[in-house]
C-alpha cells in the first residue's frame, strides 16, 4: 500500500493534511489509519457501532482514528453533544467509554487487545459552527475560499461577522465580503505585527 500525502476534503469542508496510509470517510468522521492491518469493512463496522452507542447516550462522533500495530489496536474517538450548545466534560468521556468499549468487545470485530480513548474536540482552530463565529468575533482569522472553480485564495483579517450569505472580514478597517458558499475553511490565527 502506497502512502498518501495530500489534502483530503471532509464533508464539512475541512481539509485534512498529513501523510498516511489510507483515509476512508465514514459517515461524519474520517477514519485515519497509520498502519493498516484491519480491513475497511471492519473500520466501517467499528464506526457504526461506536456512532450508534454514542447517539444512544446523546453524543455524536466527530472523528474516529484507528492505529493498528502487530499486537494491539488503538481506537481514538472525538465526541460532541448532539445538542451543540452543550460542551463535553471529562465525565461525559468517562461515562461513554464503558458502553462503547463493551459494544466493540461484543461485536468481536477486533480479535486482539485494543485501547479505547474518548475525548472532546476541545477548542478547534477551525471555526465551523455559528456559535464559534459569535464567540470569536474580532479575532484574527485566515479564510480559505474559492475565487473560481480552479483557484483557492487565502485572506487574513479580523472576523467581523457571518450572515446567512456572507462572511465579513475586517482588513485594516476595510470590510471584505466573501460569499459563504465560497468559504472552504476559517482558521483562528495569532496576531502578527
Amino acid at each position: 500500500m502506497n502512502p498518501i500525502s495530500s489534502r483530503i476534503k471532509r464533508p464539512d469542508g475541512y481539509l485534512l493534511k498529513w501523510r498516511q496510509l489510507k483515509t476512508e470517510p465514514v459517515g461524519h468522521a474520517p477514519v485515519r489509519l497509520q498502519t493498516c492491518l484491519l480491513s475497511n469493512t471492519i473500520i466501517t463496522d467499528l464506526e457504526k457501532i461506536a456512532s450508534q452507542t454514542a447517539y444512544d447516550k446523546g453524543f455524536e462522533i466527530i472523528d474516529l482514528q484507528v492505529n493498528s500495530q502487530p499486537n494491539s489496536v488503538s481506537i481514538q474517538i472525538q465526541i460532541r453533544h448532539c445538542d451543540k450548545n452543550k460542551d463535553v466534560s471529562i465525565n461525559d468521556c468517562a461515562q461513554l467509554n464503558p458502553p462503547i468499549n463493551e459494544a466493540i468487545e461484543d461485536s468481536k470485530l477486533i480479535d486482539q487487545p485494543f485501547f479505547l480513548e474518548i475525548s472532546s474536540t476541545g477548542i478547534s482552530e477551525f471555526l465551523t459552527e455559528d456559535r464559534d463565529f459569535q464567540t470569536f468575533k474580532g479575532f484574527p482569522v485566515e479564510v480559505t475560499y474559492k475565487e473560481d472553480e480552479l483557484t483557492q485564495k487565502l485572506q487574513n483579517g479580523l472576523l467581523q461577522d457571518r450572515s446567512e450569505n456572507d462572511l465579513l472580514i475586517n482588513l485594516k478597517g476595510r470590510i471584505s465580503r466573501i460569499p459563504r458558499d465560497d468559504v472552504i475553511k476559517v482558521r483562528l490565527t495569532t496576531p502578527t505585527g
